[in-house]
């Protein structure tokens, strides 16, 4: 009898909270976040629940409006090696850029979390979306999204060459002879491309897994071709139940035109979700949260998205919908954050007043608030209509908002049958249901995509 299909669930850690005025409720830890146990506290908090994994974002630059809100500021393969310490099942996601990274050299950092961790670390492959970048690494301009993806399709290719220039049993750690490995089997990889250039080989083995879990949190066109070739897990933002099917159906035709198995690339949607033992509690926790955010900050973040000026729109005035009239078609821009923005205001007509405070909980993704059966519900919704095969959890507030998660929907999830009960592997690619991929020189193997 076939294992019952199970939920993944991730804990994405935004340092106080994902909401953005969380840092000014008493409920969060601001004053921590860059005290390395406060994250491990964190993920301690996820295992002990059995969660696949944390997942952390990071960009090469300052986004934030440091005035009114924290700005992430560990980096995050760094802080995953510390967390990996305090975790034995946890798997460990973080993002890093094909833009601003080098190949070899990121391909080493990750080598090393899945080597250290013992095979549970994941790679968010970004491109970064910020032009602030660029001046960073001294560049006169942030390259153009068609460049990026290119740089990044190259990079993938690159890196997962390295990682699998060792044959798996290329250690012979023969002591009488005195051979610890048979350099037949560790291979240059003589990559060239337009953009790149990497001989090889790599320096270090092949890791517990194989590679580590390729993730990728792009929604444009261009990042959905990525995503169908490269992808094994996909973080997306979705308002509604009907867009996150077709981008989930979308996601599984694309892997397997590249002869992938869909079952193999595993959709997560946000949600962020504020919890209490009555809907009108959560709304109230809500609206705490809202009362608390700064109207200067969330203009900056929603122009960002907007690409243009919204200063002259009265706070309490409804948006006029022409504003966002150029947001065009998920399937054929790179505005997918946009088109997000444009189907709120078409949908719901809000004030702009009332708009930062939908932007202001999950910066676009989807925030829920109700009680933990309510949340269980919309859970199950979403993974029994094909619209997700798990979630990235965005806590409003840390530590606290995960810990009520924990503690009262992830129980109503396992009484369902939806949750684990227990880790049932010990790597990252268990927790998921990937299988460890074949080596680039094993009979018949050929690299992801």
């Amino acid at each position: 009898m076939p294992t019952p299909r199970q939920l993944s669930l991730n804990a994405f850690i935004y340092p106080a909270g994902h909401h953005e005025a969380a840092w000014r409720h008493p409920e969060s830890r601001p004053e921590r976040i860059y005290d390395v146990t406060y994250y491990q506290e964190i993920a301690r908090t996820a295992e002990a629940a059995k969660f696949d994994g944390v997942f952390f974002a990071d960009g090469p630059a300052l986004r934030t409006n440091i005035r009114h809100n924290v700005a992430p500021g560990l980096e995050p393969i760094t802080l995953l090696t510390a967390m990996a310490t305090a975790t034995t099942h946890l798997g460990l996601i973080a993002t890093a850029s094909t833009t601003y990274y080098e190949p070899y050299n990121l391909a080493r950092l990750f080598s090393s979390l899945d080597h250290i961790s013992g095979g549970r670390a994941g790679w968010n492959i970004v491109t970064t979306g910020t032009s602030l970048a660029a001046a960073n690494f001294g560049l006169e301009a942030h390259p153009e999204h068609a460049q990026r993806y290119a740089r990044a399709r190259e990079f993938v290719d690159a890196v997962l060459a390295l990682w699998n220039s060792w044959e798996d049993d290329a250690i012979l750690l023969d002591r009488a002879a005195g051979i610890y490995a048979d350099p037949d089997k560790i291979h240059p990889i003589d990559f060239v491309g337009e953009h790149l250039r990497v001989r090889g080989p790599f320096n270090a083995a092949r890791t517990p897994q194989g590679h580590p879990v390729l993730v990728q949190a792009g929604a444009s066109n261009e990042g959905r071709g990525f995503a169908g070739k490269y992808a094994e897990a996909i973080f997306t933002a979705h308002q509604q139940l009907s867009d996150a099917q077709a981008f989930y159906a979308d996601i599984k035709s694309r892997a397997r035109q590249f002869g992938r198995d869909p079952e193999h690339v595993k959709i997560l949607p946000g949600i962020s979700p504020f919890i209490a033992d009555t809907e009108e509690g959560a709304l109230r926790l809500q609206r705490e949260f809202n009362e608390l955010t700064v109207p200067e900050y969330g203009l900056i973040q929603l122009e960002d998205i907007a690409g243009k000026s919204l200063r002259h729109l009265p706070l309490d005035e409804v948006i006029p919908t022409e504003l966002f009239a150029d947001a065009g078609e998920v399937t054929d821009n790179a505005k997918s954050r946009l088109q997000v923005v444009a189907g709120i205001v078409q949908r719901e007509r809000p004030t702009v007043r009332q708009l930062l405070h939908r932007l202001a909980g999950a910066r676009g993704h989807r925030v829920f608030a109700g009680t933990p059966e309510q949340v269980a519900d919309t859970i199950e919704e979403w993974f029994s209509n094909g619209a997700a095969d798990g979630f990235n959890v965005m806590p409003p507030y840390y530590p606290g908002g995960l810990a009520v998660f924990t503690e009262t929907v992830v129980p109503i999830l396992r009484a369902r049958g939806l949750f684990r009960t227990e880790y049932t592997g010990t790597t990252l690619r268990d927790h998921l249901g990937l299988p460890r991929p074949a080596g680039r020189f094993a009979p018949g193997s050929a690299l992801v995509g």
